[in-house]
């Protein structure tokens, strides 16, 4: 992992001599391996304009290169300039029609057009031609992915990881299509057989560790984690994740070590600060908790998840009006989070704020359908008011669209009881009881008065396995 640091500090310090260059107006000498890596650089980080910047004036230089040529074709592609990508691409063919590349960068071409049939097609020419090269397998893998076809995706990827295990995109898309397939379980041999062939491989034990988080197999995810970091103490992202590792297991204590040493001394990230605030968060130390949300607001803004944890900080308080504020401005930057939203309106609630309230749970409900707290407590607001239709209405939307939820059904049912509506009341307690027989208490919690009422606990009785 040291030597990866090195070569990305020359990459940099390459990219910030090329920019020197353009701001300058000065011509300046690059090689060719100088120029590949600028643009690399540029497209990983999606600058694109920059990118193209970059193939123009290494092809000014270098005019005959055909993977200069191929880097501006590709470049266009990713821009979305497909007709110019293709002529560039045929100039390259007719000087070089056995070019692996010529038959990529179509590939590349028709998967963001969303020709996956040719994509893949093209991308099979090029495993022909250069049957050793891992991108090649990785775009396959991309191609059948955006197609839906998720385990001739994962074939690929794995492919392209037995060609480099260090392509760690690879590994994130493997995770993902074995995930979404059902099929991770299943597969986490795959990727202990890499730690089996090298057990001295820092990479090996790292993407064994992602494969075991992605499974909820925290326990063992930690124990290649640290293995991992036992090879290279300054493998940061280890750190990273055997913190998260520890962080799901309800080890604070443990996870805030780790997160300390998951940057290099004397360089801390705003994440590492802001995750660090969470663990003490939840341990209830809350000056410890403030005091690094404020240190990764210091280092970035525009965190959210920093403002956000203030807010929630200031809520356990029952510092309600100050907490607004924190709210308010985590929404602001980041509007499409629920949590936000619910948090914010139990915080206008809070402080008598029932219009703001009910609104902060309306949008919560736009911008997060599926989170069941935003329909439960939208609908208790209404029910306090005594607008029983309202509260009725509101849970009828939240189970049609979360029918698998008992908790909406229960409380469905305890609106309409409320209103008199015993009939409906019934049928719906009849699909929650079918659902989840133990979740009948909160009818209860809710409306403790109902628990002396023989007809009810009859019926729930009738369903008693």
């Amino acid at each position: 992992m040291n030597e990866q640091s090195e070569e990305r500090d020359e990459v940099l310090a390459t990219v910030r001599r090329f920019e020197r260059m353009l701001a300058d107006g000065e011509p300046a000498f690059f090689d060719l391996a100088d120029f590949e890596s600028i643009i690399d650089h540029y497209t990983q980080s999606a600058q694109f304009d920059k990118a193209l910047q970059a193939c123009e004036a290494a092809v000014a230089q270098y005019p005959f290169s055909t993977e200069l040529l191929i880097d501006r074709a590709q470049v266009l592609a990713m821009r979305g300039e497909y007709p110019e990508a293709l002529k560039q691409i045929d100039e390259v063919a007719e000087r070089d029609p056995d070019n692996a590349d010529v038959a990529v960068t179509r590939g590349i071409v028709s998967t963001q057009q969303g020709d996956y049939p040719a994509a893949v097609a093209y991308f099979q020419q090029g495993a022909e031609r250069a049957p050793d090269r891992d991108d090649i397998y990785f775009n396959l893998g991309l191609a059948y992915q955006q197609w839906q076809k998720f385990k001739s995706a994962a074939r690929n990827y794995k492919q392209s990881l037995k060609l480099n295990p260090d392509n760690d995109a690879a590994v994130q898309e493997l995770l993902y299509c074995l995930e979404v397939s059902g099929r991770l379980d299943s597969n986490l041999e795959f990727f202990r057989r890499f730690t089996d062939e090298d057990p001295y491989s820092t990479i090996a034990w790292y993407n064994l560790g992602q494969a075991y988080y992605k499974a909820l197999q925290y326990g063992n995810a930690a124990q290649a984690f640290d293995y991992a970091i036992v090879i290279d103490p300054k493998f940061y992202e280890a750190h990273a994740y055997l913190a998260s590792c520890f962080v799901s297991m309800e080890e604070y204590s443990r996870a805030i070590e780790e997160f300390q040493l998951s940057y290099p001394e004397g360089e801390p990230t705003a994440e590492a600060f802001c995750n660090i605030g969470e663990c003490y968060e939840k341990l209830r130390q809350w000056d410890l908790s403030r005091r690094h949300y404020q240190k990764a607001l210091d280092l970035d803004p525009e965190m959210d998840e920093a403002w956000f944890g203030i807010g929630v900080i200031l809520d356990a308080q029952e510092h309600w009006f100050q907490a607004l504020h924190y709210y308010r401005k985590a929404v602001g930057l980041y509007a499409e989070s629920g949590e936000y939203w619910v948090a914010l309106a139990g915080a206008e609630y809070q402080v008598g704020n029932i219009v703001s309230a009910l609104e902060a749970y309306e949008k919560a409900t736009e911008v997060q359908p599926d989170m069941p707290e935003g329909w439960i407590n939208w609908s208790a607001i209404l029910y306090e008011q005594g607008n029983y239709d309202a509260a009725i209405d509101l849970m009828k939307t939240a189970t049609e669209l979360l029918p698998e939820d008992a908790e909406l059904l229960y409380r469905l049912c305890a609106y309409q009881l409320a209103a008199g509506r015993y009939r409906q009341a019934y049928d719906v307690l009849e699909n929650a009881l079918l659902l989840d027989f133990d979740k009948h208490r909160l009818l209860f919690e809710f409306f403790p008065e109902l628990e002396q009422q023989r007809a009810l606990t009859r019926l729930i009785e009738q369903y008693r396995k």
